[in-house]
C-alpha cells in the first residue's frame, strides 16, 4: 500500500488535523498486540515506554522532543497507548500518531527542567487516577531517556506498585522486520551509498574535514529525486591519520595531508530506519601494515558474509570471523555487529542481538544486522562494513558501495552526486548482492584493494 493510503487511513479520527503515518494502521495494531503478549508473559500490567524509537514503533510519534521526558503508557486491556509529553508537543502527537485525542495527554511546562517538580510525578498521578497504582509496571530501566530521578519519583508517587525491568521488551519485538520496514531500510541503503560516494569523492589532500561532513549531510538529507532522507541517529565519524586507531571520533576543521588514512562511518536514514556503512580511504600508497590489515579485514568480512544462514546463532557468525583473522595472527575483543533499524540519537543499534561470543540469538528471516568487523591497532585501523538482511536461504546485502580498501590519488576529480545512477523503488531488490554496483562510474580514478 502506498504512503498516500497510510495518510488516508488516518483521516476521520476526529483529530481535525491531517495525519501522515509511515505504516498502515493494522501494522501498528499488530505491533501493539505483540508487545502485549510479551507483557502478559512477563507478568506486566502496565508498560512505560520512554525510548523514542519504541514510542515511534508503537504509535508513529516522530518529533525532536526526547530531550524532555515523554513516554507511552501501554495497558493490557486498553486498545490504544496513552501518549504523555510536554504540552507544546501534544499537537505533534496529533499530527504523527494514530492515537485518538483522548489518548494524548500533555503536561504543563512547569514540569520541564524543574528542581521541585518532575514529569514522573504527573505520570504517577495519571496511573493513580486510572486505577493502576497497585499494578505490575514495566519500565525501560536502562533506556537513554529514563533516569535515576525518573525511577525515584515513580516509586515515591506509586508506593504500592510492583516495578519490573522491561528495558528492551519492545526492542526485541522490533527485531524481525515487516516487508514495509525492509523497504524503508533499502531506501536508507541507497542514501548510504550516495553519502559514502560523496565522502570518497570529497576527501582529498588540502580539503577540510568539516567540508567533507557538510557534503555527507547534504547527500544524506537531499537523497534522490524520488525521496529524501532523515537525520541519522549518529553523526558521521571520520577519524584520520593515527586517529584511525580508534573508531568513534568525529571531525574538525583540519585539512587532510598526504599520508592520511580516513575511516568513514555513516548511515542513510529513511523514516527513521537506518542502513549503516563504513569504509577506509588512504591518501597515499598504503603502508605494508595498512595493506595487510585491510586484506585480513576484507577476507574475514567476506568469509563471514558467505557463511551466514538463518538458523545460525549470533555467536556462530562471530566465530567464523574470529577463526579467519586468527589464522593471520589477529584478534578482536569487541563485537563485530548488531541489529539495526528504527532509531533515534544517540545510536542506530537496536540494543538487542549482537554478533559476539555468548549471544545465542537465532538468526531469522527479516532480521537486519550491521556487520562491522573493524580492527584498530596502536597506530592505525581499518573499517569495512556491510549491513545485511537475513533471508530464507542466506542474506541480502543492502548497500552496493564496493567493499574495498580505497586508495585515492592526488588531484582526484569529484563526481557530482546528480550524475550517479540511483536504483528505483521497483528495482531496489536488484543488484543488492554484490554483482553490479550502481554507483561506480567508468574511468573512476580510485583504486580498490
Amino acid at each position: 500500500m502506498s504512503e498516500s493510503s497510510f495518510r488516508h487511513s488516518a483521516e476521520g479520527n476526529g483529530k481535525g488535523v491531517l495525519v501522515v503515518l509511515s505504516f498502515e494502521l493494522a501494522e501498528y495494531q499488530e505491533r501493539l498486540r505483540n508487545v502485549k503478549e510479551k507483557m502478559a508473559a512477563e507478568g506486566i500490567d502496565v508498560l512505560l515506554v520512554s525510548d523514542p524509537a519504541n514510542m515511534n514503533y508503537l504509535s508513529g510519534y516522530d518529533a525532536w522532543s526526547f530531550y524532555v521526558h515523554q513516554l507511552l503508557i501501554i495497558i493490557l486491556d486498553e486498545d490504544q497507548p496513552f501518549w504523555v509529553g510536554r504540552g507544546m508537543d501534544a499537537k505533534g502527537a496529533e499530527y504523527t500518531t494514530w492515537l485518538d485525542n483522548n489518548h494524548i495527554i500533555p503536561y504543563a511546562d512547569h514540569y520541564v527542567h524543574s528542581e521541585s517538580r518532575h514529569p514522573m510525578d504527573f505520570i504517577a498521578q495519571i496511573l493513580t487516577d486510572i486505577g493502576q497504582s497497585k499494578s505490575a509496571i514495566g519500565v525501560e530501566m536502562d533506556a537513554y531517556y529514563f533516569t535515576a530521578a525518573c525511577m525515584e519519583r515513580l516509586r515515591k508517587g506509586l508506593p504500592d506498585a510492583r516495578f519490573k525491568n522491561a528495558n528492551v521488551l519492545v526492542n526485541w519485538v522490533r527485531l524481525i522486520k515487516s516487508p514495509c520496514e525492509i523497504q524503508y531500510i533499502r531506501k536508507a541503503a541507497i542514501l548510504a551509498d550516495l553519502a559514502m560516494q560523496k565522502a570518497v569523492d570529497t576527501i582529498d589532500v588540502g580539503v577540510r574535514e568539516c567540508d567533507v561532513v557538510a557534503n555527507i549531510y547534504h547527500a544524506q538529507i537531499s537523497g534522490t529525486d524520488q525521496f529524501g532522507g532523515d537525520y541519522p541517529a549518529i553523526v558521521p565519524m571520520l577519524p584520520s591519520g593515527e586517529q584511525t586507531s580508534t573508531p568513534h571520533l568525529t571531525w574538525s576543521d583540519s585539512r587532510y595531508k598526504v599520508g592520511d588514512s580516513v575511516i568513514i562511518e555513516l548511515a542513510g536514514c529513511y523514516k527513521r530506519y537506518h542502513c549503516p556503512m563504513a569504509r577506509t580511504v588512504v591518501l597515499h600508497s598504503p603502508t605494508p601494515r595498512e595493506l595487510d590489515l585491510s586484506k585480513v579485514v576484507l577476507e574475514g568480512l567476506n568469509e563471514t558474509l558467505d557463511s551466514i544462514k538463518p538458523g545460525m546463532t549470533c555467536e556462530e557468525v562471530e566465530r567464523i570471523w574470529r577463526k579467519s583473522i586468527e589464522k593471520n595472527g589477529y584478534q578482536k575483543e569487541s563485537r563485530i555487529g548488531y541489529s539495526t533499524g528504527l532509531s533515534y540519537p544517540p545510536d542506530w543499534g537496536e540494543r538487542t542481538a549482537s554478533l559476539r561470543p555468548g549471544d545465542l540469538t537465532i538468526l531469522e528471516p527479516n532480521m537486519v544486522f550491521h556487520l562491522i568487523p573493524g580492527i584498530w591497532l596502536d597506530d592505525c585501523g581499518v573499517e569495512i562494513s556491510q549491513t545485511f538482511r537475513v533471508t530464507e536461504n542466506g542474506i541480502e546485502t543492502l548497500t552496493c558501495f564496493p567493499r574495498k580498501f580505497i586508495k585515492k590519488d592526488n588531484g582526484f576529480r569529484q563526481t557530482p552526486v546528480s550524475n550517479m545512477k540511483v536504483i528505483s523503488d521497483e528495482g531496489m531488490n536488484q543488484n543488492r548482492n554484490n554483482k553490479q554496483d550502481p554507483l561506480l562510474k567508468e574511468g573512476e580514478p580510485n583504486e580498490y584493494f
